[in-house]
């Protein structure tokens, strides 16, 4: 995302020839600018005898400014926080210690990753899941309890979040003799909400799961509002909305913590510590908005000459001859990285190429290229090398090939986008999106091709949940990365486009991470 905003702001809002400071901030030399300025002028008074006006991407101003981000404070730091904080950790610790029914260790650790404090304890849960692994699918299918819906689909989620790759086959046992999902099953609203769930763990041909995600919809928009239970009510509708597992944890652990208070049975402890831990950790995010915010922009002038190539590529996209000077450069810099920033800014190229001829890509071709150019290779890439150590020769070359971990958010991610963004950015004049492509391409109305893109959404899911049993020399930590990426996508653009409209829906959201602390109301944390 930051890489696309910076691309954006050099490419689209420029209306006149960059000033000197300009030139600096996108690391021009004075060459480079001179040979850009000649040619633009030649342009001009050859052809038309106009300025070139160059489109604008009009994104609004930031919904904070310098100073009110520097006014971020927080009262949540400190010793007195921290030793009232290890200690409801330890208290949480013991309670997974002395669960010893599978069901209330599982049901225990789905708790613990929903407030968003399963963290603190990833060796214990390591060793709970593989240890129910072993006992019940190592050498059968068998699950906690085969009668207990909610047991089985809580199980096989968890499992298959943690790696284990449990068979479909597990949901047989709910099954009638036609092969149908048990007619009786539908009044088990916990059962339903907890199979939906389980369902978005699929991979590619996994027919049973399907049937399974269609069942327990149906049956929970048809019941779910009519359920005496509010806390599974509450948890039903938010799935419907969107599934827990496409859902960007932080987020989703600030309204898990409220709604968790609304169960009959919640335990105290975890829900003092999720809250005090949240607020920890956005006392965090806060001084790491201030000190970004901090950066002094012009800091582009000490980056590798290659970098400052391709934002001058960017600013004069028609031009190849930047290309063949970042090719001719001889510099020492990482290769991986270098062929990244390279292959975006031909990405970005190809969509100019399309836009000036008018050309109307297919969808697969517009895919095919658009996959690159939402940037996200570049941003994963980069995160890769900045949390890797050691980085390996072999980890370093299959990077730079693009895995499909890779590939397959960064559809998501350009798929999401463009179901919230193409109307503003078709308006203003830019290439055809996803859905403009399809429309062409098939005749499809607008509204037709949006739910294409949805299904292409859920598809490319599956397939990145097959991903996650593959074999990468890349850390768990990592790994972790492209798929939370998926996610950040549907948060931002899920009510349209929230990442350039930072308005409404997105402002409350944001400001609920980064600005308001859970209230402690009547607790002594601190004192």
């Amino acid at each position: 995302m930051a890489a696309t905003q910076l691309a954006s702001s050099a490419i689209l809002t420029f209306t006149k020839l960059p000033s000197t400071s300009s030139r600096t901030l996108l690391g021009f030399s004075s060459n480079a600018y001179s040979s850009c300025q000649v040619r633009c002028m030649v342009a001009a008074t050859s052809n038309t005898d106009k300025a070139i006006v160059r489109r604008s991407a009009n994104f609004q101003t930031p919904i904070w400014d310098f100073n009110f981000i520097q006014s971020l404070s927080s009262e949540y730091v400190g010793h007195s926080f921290t030793r009232q904080a290890n200690k409801l950790k330890e208290d949480a610790r013991l309670m997974l210690e002395e669960a010893l029914n599978p069901l209330d260790q599982l049901d225990l650790i789905d708790t613990l990753q929903r407030l968003g404090i399963a963290y603190h304890f990833e060796e214990e849960i390591s060793s709970i899941t593989k240890n129910i692994y072993n006992d019940n699918h190592r050498d059968d299918t068998k699950m906690i309890k085969e009668d207990n819906l909610y047991a089985n689909a809580l199980e096989f989620r968890l499992l298959r979040q943690h790696g284990y790759n449990v068979p479909q086959e597990v949901f047989n046992s709910f099954k009638d003799d036609q092969g149908n999902f048990k007619a009786c099953l539908c009044n088990d609203i916990k059962g339903m909400l907890y199979l939906y769930e389980a369902s978005y763990l699929l991979v590619e041909g996994e027919s049973i799961l399907e049937e399974a995600r269609d069942f327990a919809a149906k049956h929970l928009k048809k019941h779910g509002m009519l359920n005496k239970d509010q806390y599974l009510s509450i948890l039903a509708n938010h799935a419907l909305e969107l599934p827990l597992h496409w859902r960007m944890k932080r987020m989703e652990a600030k309204w898990f913590i409220d709604a968790y208070e609304r169960r009959l049975d919640f335990k105290p402890i975890l829900l003092d510590f999720a809250k005090l831990d949240y607020n920890m950790v956005q006392a965090k995010h806060q001084e790491d908005i201030k000190d970004a915010s901090r950066w002094d922009i012009n800091a582009i002038e000490p980056l590798p000459h290659f970098m400052k190539i391709t934002f001058f590529a960017l600013y004069n996209t028609a031009n190849e001859m930047a290309y063949k000077i970042l090719k001719e450069q001889k510099i020492n810099v990482v290769p991986s990285l270098k062929k990244m920033w390279g292959d975006l800014c031909r990405a970005y190229l190809q969509e100019a190429r399309w836009y000036h001829a008018g050309y109307k890509p297919t969808l697969k071709e517009y895919l095919g290229n658009a996959w690159m150019s939402i940037s996200t290779p570049l941003v994963l890439g980069h995160a890769f090398f900045f949390i890797t150590n050691p980085i390996t020769e072999e980890a370093s070359k299959c990077i730079m090939e693009y895995p499909d971990i890779i590939r397959y958010s960064s559809l998501i991610f350009r798929l999401a986008n463009d179901l919230g963004t193409s109307s503003d950015e078709i308006a203003r004049g830019d290439v055809p999106k996803s859905i403009q492509c399809y429309m062409h391409e098939t005749g499809a109305t607008e509204e037709e091709a949006r739910e294409h893109m949805g299904y292409l959404i859920n598809e490319t899911w599956k397939k990145i949940n097959r991903e996650r049993f593959a074999e990468y020399p890349f850390s768990q930590t990592f790994m972790d990365i492209p798929i939370n990426l998926g996610r950040s996508a549907l948060f931002f653009y899920q009510y349209g486009d929230g990442y350039a409209i930072q308005d409404g829906e997105t402002k409350d959201r944001l400001t609920s991470i980064f600005v308001q602390p859970i209230a402690l109301v009547g607790q002594s944390f601190g004192n």
